[in-house]
């Protein structure tokens, strides 16, 4: 497994999140230049999974995202962390949208 998403970016539309499947996982928002602007998860307490949270995104459009893309995990806290650390280590900094509530005890990891 890649440290960092490599799935292509998807239009974040209502339309397009309908027809995800209502699974655990993360998943990345980005911009049209395809720049990762927010990171994110689907737990336990999400409402039917990565389809409930980026369908709410989608219909919100709260973070200015126009794309997305994901991955089904069940250990989706750790890995949300794992791509945090992972963006930070090649940005200089976290995502724009996770800055203003940065998880607790984020840890660094070093790209070789």
């Amino acid at each position: 497994m890649s440290l960092f998403i490599d799935k292509a970016w998807q239009p974040l539309t209502p339309a397009v999140t309908a027809k995800l499947a209502g699974q655990l996982g993360v998943y990345e928002l980005g911009n049209e230049a395809g720049e990762t602007i927010y990171v994110g998860y689907a737990g336990g307490r999400s409402l039917n999974g990565l389809r409930g949270e980026l369908g709410a995104l989608a219909a919100s459009n709260s973070y200015g995202a126009t794309q997305f893309r994901l991955e089904v995990n069940m250990q989706y806290l750790s890995r949300w962390k794992e791509l945090l650390m992972a963006h930070r280590a090649r940005s200089g900094d976290l995502p724009a949208g996770n800055r203003a509530k940065p998880p607790q005890k984020l840890g660094r990891v070093h790209l070789t």
